[in-house]
């Protein structure tokens, strides 16, 4: 199977302009995807390029990843209801490198044959001049055609309108596509379905200045088959960098897939082959208790992300919390598994504290008269123990690593209450 047909397979191909299929069967060619660096890490929205990317380079073609230090500073307009808040340069610098750092995990840098690249289009772009881009790119744009850009039309028909700023960004990104053409000899460009009229202002521009013939190919916007928006959670975003989203969260987002969503996950988001992607959707039709699609996607996709270690951590505390065994897990694994739930601290103590107390003042209970009700009602555990006292006092050597209480009211509602001990 070619590039075409393996990225056609797997649903990846929502668009591409005439010619490609046969350009990638007899030729190997070099290609790019732009990364926006608006924010310090990729989320999991960013993983269908890149493993497009990834896809492309071990069919043997020259991917080129293109960091949008200059672009960045503008903003892409496109799928955005309201001009976006302009970064510093200091900003944008530091976030391109958290980008350089997760694209590693999918691509090969050092490559004997076809190495990937990584370039800041700031590089160029912040050494063109006014005067220079108007004469040598806008004269070749007509106005008429890029107000008939729906990303454009969106933003004419808001209230707020758009600005010359990110009315120009279309330019600049054609104007990327010129530079890694006549660099690199790069003829296609990949990128989301909303960036087609991006892609294809920069063929016609090379067209125009050039001479040359270049190529685009977008993917499609990934949505869930409940109609939600593809990685958004109530915690918000669900990023690449751990920091920002836990690896135990990273594997339970991936394992909590929906069933009619995961083998098309698969495809997506996993370098695994036909054959075993096969084996897993049979595997899940005759048990789907079991979700061995979605168990196989949580790994493969976490272990692209952060790696081998981050898998056996994220199951191992699955299976002490989901086997009731709280108490047994660290303070690290803990707060792995719980980033987003209620937290509180409360000052050392050495003889402890009621425990009527502890809940009022940690929120779990509005008063201490409510927290004895919830006792006496059998719905405040602590440690995975059920509380059955109301005059209860907890001692600290009953915390966890003596520095954490898990403090769960009913069945699903947890609060982490840390010990600190005064200076």
């Amino acid at each position: 199977m070619d590039l075409f047909g393996e990225l056609e397979w797997r649903g990846l191909v929502y668009g591409a302009t005439e010619g490609v299929r046969g350009l990638l069967a007899r030729e190997k060619i070099t290609a790019y995807i732009g990364f926006d660096p608006s924010a310090p890490s990729l989320h999991v929205g960013s993983l269908l390029v890149m493993t497009a990317l990834g896809h492309l380079q071990r069919h043997g073609h020259s991917p080129i990843a293109v960091v949008g230090g200059g672009t960045g500073l503008i903003g892409d307009p496109s799928g955005k209801t309201a001009e976006r808040q302009l970064l510093t340069w200091e900003r944008v610098e530091e976030n391109a490198k958290g980008i350089r750092a997760q694209l590693e995990r999918f691509l090969d840098f050092e490559h004997p044959t076809n190495p990937a690249r990584l370039v800041n289009n700031a590089d160029w772009l912040t050494n063109l001049s006014a005067i220079e881009f108007m004469r040598d790119v806008g004269k070749h744009f007509s106005v008429n055609a890029m107000l008939a850009r729906d990303s454009v039309k969106r933003r004419l028909e808001s209230e707020e309108g758009i600005t010359y700023t990110e009315f120009s960004y279309s330019l600049l990104q054609a104007y990327d596509f010129v530079v890694l053409f006549d660099r690199f000899g790069c003829t296609l460009q990949m990128g989301g379905s909303d960036q087609w009229g991006n892609i294809t202002a920069g063929m016609d521009l090379i067209r125009r200045l050039r001479g040359g013939k270049a190529h685009g190919l977008v993917l499609p916007l990934v949505t869930t088959s409940s109609g939600t928006k593809f990685g958004k959670t109530e915690a918000g975003a669900i990023w690449l960098d751990p920091q920002l989203t836990k690896p135990y969260e990273f594997y339970q987002f991936w394992f909590n897939t929906d069933d009619r969503d995961a083998v098309r996950y698969l495809k997506f988001f996993t370098f695994l082959d036909a054959g075993r992607i096969a084996d897993l959707e049979a595997a899940t039709v005759q048990e789907p208790e079991k979700r061995h699609a979605q168990l196989e996607l949580a790994r493969q996709v976490t272990t692209l992300v952060h790696g081998d270690a981050a898998v056996r951590d994220a199951e191992a505390a699955s299976r002490k919390l989901f086997g009731g065994d709280v108490a047994s897990m660290s303070v690290k694994e803990l707060l792995q598994v719980f980033p987003n739930v209620p937290s509180s601290t409360t000052t050392y103590v050495a003889e402890g504290w009621p425990i009527v107390e502890l809940l009022s003042s940690a929120g779990v209970a509005s008063s201490k008269s409510d927290a004895a009700r919830l006792i006496r009602g059998g719905g405040i555990y602590v440690n995975d123990r059920r509380i059955t006292d109301e005059k209860l006092r907890l001692r600290p050597d009953e915390a966890i690593e003596g520095q954490l209480f898990v403090v769960r009211k009913g069945k699903k509602d947890n609060y982490l209450v840390r010990i600190v001990r005064s200076s």
